[in-house]
């Protein structure tokens, strides 16, 4: 099959009509870029945020090979993978984490620029530790998504800035000359008895969000059988206020971005817990067997990229569902707008509100 950007697939992740797999910033990275790419040597093009492969695919269809590439979110990797088998492409990449060997000695460096400051902030201090002297980076997004300051963070680590002509509601920042590069680590917060770390890009970075904290607020006070899980954990909020709450207790903890994985178990780590949490990554629950969980905690997230999608949660309740012993119970916390109940009753079970402020509602469902 011949490569396209039209014919990729998010699959699979949520894909609608109104979720992209490539957009109009992707093509304006690769055209700024196209020049650079074609004149360096195998293994020197490095892609960091790519969505669902376009980046990372376009550049192997003319030639790229030994490209390493960083996408935070697992179902990213898998999307990658399966796009790339499409299109005959397998083999031309290198998924690793966000550390020196993605970046080093690399001379081009294509970034979809995220949405946090700090999470950019990371990915500037590592390409200018590690990679070439000579190297470009070609940083480009939405134009509704980027703002002045995102300059001011590229010139921490970088020399030279320019900014390209916005077209289709898109630009690309390109920066040379790296200086002052560090590696990212995990920041820390201390809030009452309990110490949030997070790298740039976590959800809430090193705070507790409201629906994290009402959620902890009414999590019951016996928690059945020796283990917990708390899915989708982000920062690992939840899992760390559950071991240190339940001495006995070994929490799995799970999520699908790379970032919240480390600052989870950086959380952990801090709270003295790190030896009764199980940090890993996953997408949703696939890793665990059918009724193998008797509670798992649950702060769903619904936003998928940049995108508000109410197919999101549905997704981690039926898996949540799978894993569920009968009888096990869901302990949910979430935007009361978004209406969750009718779901959670129809995909795990009967479900009652255990609580409910101006904001958010939470709920607690029963395998059946």
């Amino acid at each position: 099959m011949t490569f396209s950007l039209e014919a990729l697939r998010r699959w699979p992740d949520v894909e609608a009509p109104d979720l992209v797999a490539t957009d109009a910033a992707d093509r304006l990275i690769l055209d700024e870029s196209a020049a650079a790419r074609a004149d360096v040597a195998a293994g020197a093009v490095t892609v960091i945020g790519d969505a669902y492969g376009a980046l990372t695919l376009a550049s192997a269809a003319e030639g790229g090979r030994s490209i390493r590439v960083h996408q935070d979110p697992l179902a990213g990797e898998h999307a990658l993978a399966a796009n790339a088998e499409r299109f005959g492409l397998g083999g031309t990449f290198a998924s690793r984490g966000l550390d020196a060997d993605l970046v080093r000695d690399a001379r081009v460096v294509l970034v979809r620029l995220p949405r946090s400051l700090e999470a950019l902030r990371d990915i500037v201090g590592l390409v200018a530790a590690h990679a070439s002297p000579e190297v470009v980076v070609f940083a480009g997004g939405r134009v509704k998504h980027m703002s002045p300051t995102m300059n001011d963070v590229l010139r921490e680590g970088f020399d030279r800035i320019d900014v390209t002509h916005a077209r289709q509601k898109s630009r690309v920042l390109i920066a040379r000359g790296p200086h002052d590069g560090h590696d990212p680590l995990p920041r820390a917060e201390r809030h009452g008895a309990l110490t949030v770390c997070a790298l740039g890009g976590v959800f809430a970075g090193t705070s507790i969000d409201i629906g994290t904290r009402f959620l902890l607020e009414h999590l019951p006070s016996q928690i059945p059988g020796s283990e917990a899980v708390d899915l989708a954990c982000g920062t690992g909020v939840v899992a760390a206020a559950l071991a240190l709450r339940h001495p006995q207790l070994h929490v799995y903890a799970c999520d699908q971005s790379a970032a919240a994985v480390t600052s989870a178990r950086a959380t952990a780590t801090a709270n003295g817990v790190a030896d009764r949490v199980e940090v890993v990554r996953d997408d949703m629950l696939s890793a665990r067997a059918d009724a193998s969980a008797s509670f798992i905690a649950l702060n769903p997230p619904f936003h998928s990229g940049a995108a508000v999608h109410e197919g999101i949660a549905p997704r981690l309740f039926v898996d949540a569902a799978r894993v569920l012993r009968p009888s096990a119970e869901l302990w949910t916390v979430w935007n009361s707008a978004l209406r969750y109940r009718a779901a959670l009753e129809r995909l795990v079970g009967p479900t009652r509100q255990i609580a409910r402020n101006a904001k958010f509602t939470v709920t607690v469902s029963t395998r059946r």
